[in-house]
């Protein structure tokens, strides 16, 4: 497998990830997120939905929602990794918005490949967000998974783990028949919807279950392509994930080191001690590691499809890991300040280890490599 130089992130890729990081730096500052998501550290606080919308419509004037939408459905047409650069940006800034949920529901939509799709994609075009009703109540990320039934052309269940349902405009749900699984679109303010949010740790997303009462929604992919479309789409969620993660990253690192460098124990900079300096080395290589592989994957999506799931699945796994040890490291470098609610460190610690597990961690994701590359039965 031979892929392009750069893994495809050309000139306009970097153009795009600039604006990105400015509009960003200008609008995510780690105070403004903190003082937006983390006003009250009262434990039995009520479940919020704190983010803001104008900023989401600054996104879409912008354009940067549609990166990938074909150019036939009014997007940019542009490949995977553009979308990954905007999502490490958005990782890096812990930007609270349905952007990368948005990103997921196109791969979903597009490898639908129908003509109810391209009509979806549309209407995220013209600024709906999207996010992807899939997951049963067990938490599997299996994509023949779902808790929600279709009869008649009607949903009727319940779908699990739905990642910023209360900012998104459609709903892509998954359901199953006696003919297999299917996928439709569905408004989210639809008659017979109720959304129920859920508490967690990260504060700056939404998650909710979702009961459906014999809504009607529009099929997408019909009984038994739906699965596939799902299947099909996984490596490009996982790097989408995986990007968020290493922006992530990267913010703990920055901000761990710098704090090394200022903060004075034993007449020294505690960066000066072999027992700081040194983990925060295997940090950076950790985020390199996981940069290196989300972004040849993302490549491999577009140039070399049969390579997508293996350098997804890595790329994922090896991002969960970094994301937990950058945290890890992060709070316990910062000392006694690392464990409180003023210091920042904290909004990226719990957005870390919600994406960790999100889509499956690092060892869901090596025993489905393993199945991947050896075969569930142990034969190549």
């Amino acid at each position: 497998m031979t892929l392009s130089k750069d893994f495809g992130f050309g000139e306009y890729e970097v153009m795009l990830r600039d604006a990105a990081r400015k509009f960003f730096t200008d609008n995510s500052q780690p105070d403004q997120i903190h003082r937006l998501v983390a006003d009250n550290p009262d434990l039995h606080r009520p479940i919020e939905n704190k983010w803001v919308p104008e900023q989401w419509q600054e996104i879409c004037e912008l354009g940067w929602h549609s990166v990938c939408i074909p150019e036939e459905c009014g997007g940019a047409g542009m490949p995977l990794v553009a979308a990954v650069a905007i999502a490490e940006e958005a990782g890096k800034a812990a930007f609270p918005s349905p952007l990368l949920t948005t990103y997921n529901s196109v791969a979903v939509l597009k490898a639908c490949n129908t003509e109810a799709a391209k009509l979806t994609l549309e209407k995220i075009t013209c600024g709906s967000a999207a996010t992807l009703a899939m997951t049963n109540q067990k938490g599997s990320w299996e994509t023949t998974d779902t808790d929600v039934s279709v009869i008649n052309g009607k949903l009727s269940g319940t779908a699990y783990f739905v990642q910023d349902a209360q900012k998104a405009d459609l709903l892509i749900v998954s359901a199953a028949s006696s003919d297999g699984i299917s996928l439709y679109a569905v408004d989210s303010n639809a008659e017979g919807i109720n959304i129920i949010a859920d508490g967690i740790i990260d504060l700056t997303r939404d998650q909710a279950h979702i009961v459906f009462d014999q809504v009607t929604a529009t099929e997408i992919a019909g009984p038994g392509q739906g699965d596939k479309a799902l299947t099909k789409a996984m490596p490009a969620i996982l790097c989408i994930t995986s990007a968020d993660m290493v922006g992530a990253g990267e913010w703990l690192l920055q901000t761990t080191t710098e704090y090394a460098t200022t903060r004075v124990q034993f007449e020294r900079p505690i960066g000066f001690f072999q027992a700081v300096k040194h983990p925060l080395v295997n940090v950076m290589l950790e985020i390199d590691q996981a940069k290196s592989l989300t972004y040849a994957a993302a490549c491999a999506y577009e140039e070399a499809p049969e390579q997508a799931e293996e350098l997804s699945r890595m790329a994922k796994s090896r991002a969960s890991d970094m994301a937990v040890f950058s945290a890890n490291r992060a709070v316990q470098f910062h000392g006694g300040i690392g464990f409180t609610w003023e210091c920042f460190v904290h909004l990226y610690f719990k957005r870390q280890m919600h994406n960790q597990v999100l889509y499956g961690d690092g060892k869901y994701q090596r025993e489905k490599l393993a199945e991947h590359l050896i075969g569930a039965d142990g034969n190549n």
